[in-house]
């Protein structure tokens, strides 16, 4: 498999682009070798510039739910665009979009789009702020909420992958009121709020870990974290950009029955195009200008092909949820089954730790992973050896032991045995 353009396109890239890259991980570092050009994508399939096909097991790090290059969604930007690309002024589109994220998502009545993941949480942090009238904030260890100065104290996804202690550039003044804890630890956190709870503004995570691998919450872990910001006046704030309307149509929080006080969205609600939003309870949300004192502010917030292109994939999500999340829990399950099974036939210590259509192998002795000190026990050399070997059958898994992998409705039950015979064959180089 040739890919000569690729390794051409990458020594152009490292002359005028840090790293060859526009974000860490797509640069090889941790799993050997150069990175793949992609010039193009197709339902379960992309494309690279030497025109070798892989099956996409990363879907544009989980937006691309429906597989690439939607028929619905392509067709509504199209239309978009004869009308123009910007405004910077309120749109009808905006309003359907926000109505139909109100409708899905239990946590919120009210919403603010903004262009990125990195703004909704950065956002929805700063709300929680104003509105307590508190500074300090409670994260958990691999938990990756973007790149906010204040986020990126043991940050998992990128940081992780290039074996970050910390971030260069952000000052120990920048994080002092950014307390870590370990991930699934009800006795750390409980600890924390009988000493400082009075303090602390909110809690943020992941309600299913995608940036230290795929790592599901403990039965009840979720609901503590709900009682525990009740009784202490905090709120609870879901990052959701990866789980929102893929673990189900209203997110982790329809799932697990854990109702939050804000919520950030990213990646399914943009149909792939760059779109965030954030949003909650409705006395939260007019804390935001131009009702409240806290300001949040952008020219593309609610860029209208964007805005479009998530209508597009909300609509169809609606209207098909009965059809596509079974079918993707279906596969999720049959891909963790095959996973495992593969693995043990050819004696290797690994674990798939798998949600819905969200999933991660793991290559490690342990019997579970369920924080980030679990994750960071994984042997990294070994899952880069068998990512190359999948890569080298034509199997696009995310290039980094910390980063979930994602399966799109797209995605058929041949494609899922295809992944599994191909990684019988890298667990046994």
């Amino acid at each position: 498999m040739s890919r000569e353009h690729s390794r051409e396109l990458f020594e152009r890239a490292c002359k005028v682009i840090p790293g060859g890259v526009n974000s860490p991980v797509r640069a090889f570092r941790s799993v050997g070798g150069d990175p793949l050009f992609i010039k193009a994508g197709q339902g379960a399939e992309l494309i690279d510039a030497d025109n070798n096909h892989y099956l996409d097991c990363i879907g544009s790090w989980g937006p691309l739910i429906l597989g690439h290059a939607y028929p619905a969604i392509i067709g509504a930007i199209s239309e978009q665009l004869s009308s123009g690309t910007t405004y910077g002024a309120p749109t009808e589109l905006e309003v359907h979009l926000a109505e139909a994220i109100v409708a899905a998502v239990p946590s919120i009545e009210k919403v603010r789009m903004v262009s990125s993941g990195t703004e909704a949480t950065m956002s929805a942090i700063r709300v929680a702020r104003g509105f307590t009238g508190r500074s300090k904030i409670l994260k958990f260890e691999g938990c990756y909420h973007g790149h906010a100065d204040f986020l990126l104290a043991k940050a998992g996804s990128g940081v992780a992958t290039l074996g970050l202690p910390e971030c260069a550039g952000v000052p120990a003044s920048i994080t002092a009121d950014t307390i870590t804890l370990p991930y699934n630890d009800v006795e750390a956190v409980s600890e924390l709020f009988a000493a400082e709870g009075d303090s602390i503004a909110c809690i943020i995570l992941e309600p299913v870990v995608g940036n230290m691998g795929c790592v599901p919450p403990l039965p009840g872990y979720l609901q503590v974290l709900r009682d525990i910001t009740a009784a202490h006046g905090a709120l609870l704030i879901f990052d959701e950009v990866m789980t929102g309307f893929r673990l189900a149509y209203g997110g982790a929080q329809e799932r697990f029955g854990i109702t939050p006080d804000l919520t950030c969205l990213g990646k399914v609600v943009g149909g792939g195009m760059p779109l965030g939003a954030y949003g909650g309870r409705a006395d939260i949300m007019d804390a935001v200008a131009p009702v409240g004192p806290v300001y949040q502010a952008g020219t593309l917030s609610g860029n209208p092909v964007a805005v479009t292109a998530g209508i597009a994939m909300l609509t169809e999500l609606l209207e098909r949820k009965q059809e596509i999340y079974p079918y993707l829990e279906d596969l999720g399950a049959k891909l963790s089954a095959g996973l495992q099974a593969a693995a043990k036939k050819a004696g290797r210590n690994v674990l798939v730790n798998q949600l819905g259509s969200m999933i991660t192998v793991f290559f490690t002795d342990l019997d579970t992973v369920t924080n980030y000190a679990d994750a960071k026990a994984s042997d990294t050399a070994a899952f880069g050896m068998w990512f190359r070997k999948m890569l080298d059958q034509g199997i696009y898994w995310p290039p980094s032991q910390f980063e979930a992998a994602f399966l799109s409705a797209v995605m058929t039950e041949e494609d899922i045995d295809r992944i599994v015979a191909a990684a019988e064959v890298a667990f046994n180089a």
